[in-house]
């Protein structure tokens, strides 16, 4: 890992026309390389970033790097049951593989240490994802949606990501250690 300083700080609504493009441009790079192409526009599509950064409990960050914005998160916390979810995570194109993620990420641990559980998901051909939540992170994974076991956050039609709706679910179970007092 780089010793650069990771820190974190919350998206203004004047934020999210930027914060939705680093992402779309982040996300594209995995789905383009898997499929050649998007033909049905940026992944995910405005309305269901609209909806993630709009959803209640949402919280939306900025990933800062040395106080340049290199990434972001969308998170929706919990504050009486402490079962938080990871909904979005992304570094801009050009900032991976040089350990900011998993700054981020503990920044992020830190910043909700009161947290029990932690959930995220990665569509099943994201191979890179799988390896930062599973072997980075200690992510496990929990469930395989697809054809057979269908996702039932996911109404029918409303997931927009390349792959047919396959993707995996991850659960962190946060020890008594990573856990504030």
């Amino acid at each position: 890992m780089t010793n650069d300083l990771i820190t974190l700080a919350e998206a203004r609504p004047d934020d999210y026309a930027s914060f939705k493009k680093a992402l779309q441009d982040a996300f594209a790079v995995a789905a383009v390389a898997e499929f050649g192409s998007l033909p049905d526009g940026p992944i995910p599509s405005d309305d269901v970033l609209d909806g993630a950064l709009g959803a209640p409990d949402a919280v939306i960050l900025h990933i800062l790097c040395d106080g340049r914005t290199v990434g972001g998160a969308v998170l929706k916390i919990d504050a009486e049951t402490h079962h938080n979810s990871l909904d979005l995570f992304f570094l801009k194109v050009g900032e991976e593989g040089r350990g900011l993620g998993l700054k981020a990420w503990l920044a992020i641990e830190q910043r909700y240490s009161e947290t029990i559980t932690w959930q995220t998901h990665t569509p099943y051909f994201e191979k890179r994802n799988i390896h930062f939540y599973v072997n980075k992170c200690g992510f496990k994974i929990i469930e395989f949606f697809n054809d057979y076991h269908s996702d039932p956050n996911q109404p029918e039609g409303s997931d927009d990501l390349p792959g047919g709706g396959e993707a995996f679910q991850f659960e962190k179970v946060m020890t008594r250690s990573e856990r504030a007092p």
